[in-house]
């Protein structure tokens, strides 16, 4: 999503402003760091990050910092940093060219409404594009300090996505991924009085615009994932049969903690419903250890989770506490302890040995089978192709033409380590 936003404030930027992108930031008129705030890592790296460019920067060139880090810190980073011109918040992306003109000052309005917004864009053919269909989000996690910088969710309206859809399209774009922080909760509110649609049936129009190849789209939220959606995911051949389905905990004890709205054997069973209809789906997932109040017991149960549903991406961490959270309050109040370092990252490294285990032992049995592949890269010096399957394999082929853009059939003939290399049919 911050890429996202990212290309929107460069397209803004380059069509009202007459700005271009440079590879130097001594030769920038203008710097731009577009942060993320959902750990605590990345907010840490803000102000060193600032102080590198305030360095080398031209004398009279602004600095503006965006992003979610931007809407919780707010007017923080100006009292923090005398370098810094802006602050932008992450639901006030739409107001990039009016900022510009403004010194010291900190726009992070969480209730802005964006929804509606018709984004300036670059007409160069791009392979894969990105369509956001909802900003914010109205989940309470209480481990997440998203809603907080992002603000409510609202939907943006269809015609508006199939418009920018049919848009990319038309310029060269074969595979479109849409964005939201809960997708399939996508139609539950407009701004206004706008056709109502649910996911679904977005996934159904979407797939109609001729000379669209792919659709893909993160993140859904497993507690949506009905009926409904699952059979159109299945059996819509334009949505690829990849899905990203955030855990977050094995432990339904742990998940109640989260406000996660779902169970252990909610989860196990919406898996068992696609791989029944799917047989070939790549599931990914986020998971947090070390959350508060989380026992070896609930550690065991996430493991469990990790190897009945044999993920494909995992993306694993530490809890890290997030202010205006509720599990913040807890720790604040003293009500629950925070699960002590050693023990955390112990579970941490169990869970990556686990997860590297379990890829090794499903990448074998990628041999022989045959992938559809989108090729997104051509090295014409080694005469290497590469792109992603269907189900989100990264694959590479030996190859003496170039092929990007194209769809073809490959057989993988090889295993490297997580590496899958093919041959073209």
């Amino acid at each position: 999503m911050n890429e996202r936003d990212s290309e929107h404030i460069i397209a803004e930027l380059e069509e009202k402003e007459n700005y271009t992108l440079t590879k130097n930031p001594k030769e920038a008129d203008l710097i731009l760091i577009n942060t993320c705030s959902v750990r605590e890592k990345p907010e840490k790296k803000l102000f060193s990050e600032i102080g590198q460019y305030a360095k080398i920067k031209k004398e009279d060139a602004k600095i503006g910092i965006c992003g979610c880090t931007a809407s919780h810190l707010g007017d923080e980073i100006l009292k923090k940093s005398k370098a810094v011109n802006f602050v932008l918040g992450a639901r006030n992306v739409s107001k990039i060219s009016q900022i510009l003109h403004k010194d010291r000052v900190a726009w992070v309005d969480i209730d802005y409404d964006d929804s509606t917004y018709v984004f300036s864009s670059k007409h160069n053919s791009t392979l894969k594009g990105m369509i956001n269909i909802s900003i914010g989000c109205d989940k309470q996690c209480t481990y997440c300090i998203v809603p907080h910088t992002r603000g409510n969710e609202i939907s943006i309206p269809a015609d508006l996505i199939l418009k920018e859809a049919k848009k990319l399209v038309d310029n060269g774009t074969k595979e479109i991924l849409l964005l939201g922080q809960n997708v399939n909760n996508y139609g539950r509110r407009f701004s206004n009085d706008h056709r109502k649609i649910n996911f679904t049936q977005l996934l159904n129009e979407i797939s109609q615009i001729n000379g669209l190849e792919r659709i893909r789209f993160t993140s859904p939220h497993p507690l949506h994932m009905d009926d409904e959606f699952i059979n159109e995911f299945a059996t819509n051949p334009k949505v690829c049969k990849a899905i990203h389905m955030p855990l977050q905990s094995g432990s339904t004890k742990i998940l109640q903690k989260m406000k996660r709205g779902y169970s252990k054997e909610w989860f196990l069973d919406r898996v068992a419903k696609m791989r029944s209809l799917i047989p070939e789906l790549s599931i990914g997932t986020d998971i947090i250890v070390g959350f508060p109040t989380e026992s070896e017991e609930d550690f065991l149960d996430t493991l469990d989770v990790l190897e009945k549903v044999r993920f494909d991406t995992l993306y694993s961490f530490i809890y890290s506490t997030r202010p205006h959270t509720q599990a913040a309050t807890w720790l604040d109040n003293g009500e629950i302890q925070l699960l002590d370092e050693e023990t955390a990252k112990n579970r941490l490294i169990i869970l990556k040995d686990k997860h590297k285990e379990i890829l090794a032992q499903e990448n074998a049995k990628q041999l022989g089978k045959i992938h559809p592949v989108l090729f997104e890269s051509y090295d014409e010096e080694n005469l290497l192709l590469e792109g992603r399957s269907d189900t989100n394999k990264l694959i590479r082929v030996k190859a003496g033409r170039n092929l990007i853009g194209e769809i073809c059939n490959v057989k993988i003939s090889e295993i490297k380590g997580a590496q899958l290399i093919g041959e073209l049919l």
